[in-house]
């Protein structure tokens, strides 16, 4: 009989071992990285490129800055390449191609160091679709462009860096007078953007997918396309897009010598140019108005 107390303490000694031990087994666990300010970054970076597609260069340049900053705080080689795509990118698009250049030599020159082969690869496309935007590409150099940016896809399969590789592939095509093609790669490039919801860039996509098919002389069909891009564009709220959307739908209709519906667009553009003070785009669709 004495030893039963003896029992009971051992038992409740048990007890508030095996709660103990249950205590510290449902403590949350350290993380093994931590990605807060990748994170912050990320979602700065996706700003400034929807900044620099509803051509809002300035402001995404200026976004990119901040992003800068926090890739070489974060030390980190994919968001360091990331960031210099997009630089150069705008930069670009800003006129400044020497430097847009240096950008993406920059991030190439990273993605090879830190073995980031598929950011190597959208670098190439990157560089790829500036040379079939420079003036003056013939035949042959875009059917070389064609040849690295299908290369480079290969290497490839983030669904939006695909999506790029087939608006450029498209690009080159339409070069090259391969206008059947080239519609059937962007519309390659508009099937992943438009299920991702990525409303801008299925925009571009018809805006582009209207200039194939306004080059190969189907007019109508341009009208149709551009129609959807202002569709996308007023989903999106993407002014800048909607104002090269009228100005697009004016270029097709004064091919059509429609000059009531062309100059009617121009005018629709302007208005839109001007509700968000780019004057100067403004006042290019209204120098296209007949009689003007």
């Amino acid at each position: 009989m004495k030893k039963k107390p003896c029992r009971i303490q051992t038992i409740g000694f048990l007890l508030f071992a095996a709660f103990s031990l249950a205590a510290c087994s449902s403590a949350p666990k350290r993380p093994a990285e931590v990605f807060t300010v990748r994170n912050m970054a990320d979602t700065q970076l996706e700003q400034a490129n929807r900044e620099a597609d509803r051509g809002n260069y300035e402001g995404a340049l200026g976004i990119l800055g901040d992003v800068q900053r926090l890739g070489a705080a974060t030390d980190d080689p994919a968001l360091r390449i990331r960031v210099n795509l997009s630089l150069g990118n705008v930069l670009f698009y800003l006129g400044q191609h020497d430097a847009a250049a240096a950008a993406w030599n920059a991030a190439g020159a990273e993605a090879l160091r830190e073995d980031q082969d598929e950011l190597a690869a959208l670098t190439e496309i990157y560089v790829a679709r500036s040379r079939l935007l420079s003036a003056g590409l013939s035949a042959a150099s875009a059917g070389d462009t064609l040849t690295v940016v299908e290369k480079a896809m290969g290497r490839i399969k983030n669904r939006q860096y695909t999506a790029l590789g087939w608006t450029v592939a498209g690009m080159a095509q339409k070069a090259m007078g391969r206008y059947p093609d080239a519609e059937a790669s962007v519309k390659k490039a508009l099937d992943i953007h438009g299920k991702d919801n990525y409303l801008e860039q299925a925009a571009y996509d018809w805006y582009l997918i209207a200039s194939i098919r306004s080059v190969a002389g189907n007019y109508s069909s341009a009208l149709e396309a551009l129609r959807e891009a202002v569709r996308y564009d007023r989903r999106a709220e993407n002014s800048h897009g909607l104002g090269m959307d009228w100005r697009a739908l004016g270029d097709v209709y004064a091919k059509m010598n429609n000059s009531t519906e062309a100059d009617a667009a121009y005018r629709r553009s302007a208005e839109i140019f001007r509700s968000i003070f780019l004057e100067e785009e403004a006042a290019r669709s209204e120098d296209r108005i007949s009689g003007v």
